[in-house]
């Protein structure tokens, strides 16, 4: 099955319902895939946020334009399918529990379609591994805290580089880690954009 067919019967998926109605938000599942089999970069989050929700874009919102600046590219260059995929860990914003908090994404979104995903986008040769959760599962053993992983970048293969979250919740994370735009910002930026320039 292609990517543009997966992406088709993804849109219709609705195995998580009952789970999103039971959630604070009681909202209806909205699975936002964004996939590719010509693109070159993968971004691996987590879920979409509410914005994202309403929207039906990835990384439509804040943490997105961190994410973009961490990778040095503009907008319409993000959303040029063509060249960026993006799959995160569960296709629909899991909700909020009681609290307030993110809810996480739910295993069996992964479950049912994570590997046939990414057997349908044989073009890729970069992926960002944003968050824990997209971190543990390509990593697997690897894979530590969040903080961890990250500083370790350079001990994990070529193809993978872990992000912390581009939340505006991880500034404070940032401030005390300075190493990362000083370190790993330059090489995730060179590294795109030598993938986007030989297309």
């Amino acid at each position: 099955m292609t990517a543009e067919e997966l992406s088709a019967e993804i849109q219709h998926c609705r195995i998580c319902a009952d789970r999103f109605a039971a959630t604070r938000t009681a909202h209806s599942p909205r699975p936002v895939p964004w996939l590719s089999e010509t693109a070159s970069i993968l971004i691996c989050g987590q879920a979409p946020g509410l914005k994202v929700h309403q929207k039906g874009r990835p990384f439509d919102d804040a943490s997105g334009d961190r994410l973009r600046q961490w990778m040095g590219i503009d907008r319409d260059t993000f959303y040029d399918r063509s060249r960026i995929a993006v799959l995160p860990m569960a296709f629909c914003f899991p909700g909020y529990d009681a609290h307030g908090s993110d809810l996480p994404p739910p295993a069996i979104c992964a479950q049912t379609w994570r590997k046939r995903v990414l057997g349908s986008m044989p073009a890729i040769q970069l992926t960002l591994l944003v968050g824990a959760y997209a971190q543990k599962w390509h990593l697997g053993g690897k894979s530590r805290s969040v903080s961890q992983t990250v500083a370790d970048w350079r001990e994990l293969p070529q193809h993978f580089i872990p992000l912390p979250h581009p939340s505006w919740r991880n500034t404070g994370w940032l401030k005390r880690n300075p190493w990362f735009e000083k370190e790993l910002v330059p090489v995730l930026q060179a590294r795109v954009c030598n993938l986007l320039q030989h297309r």
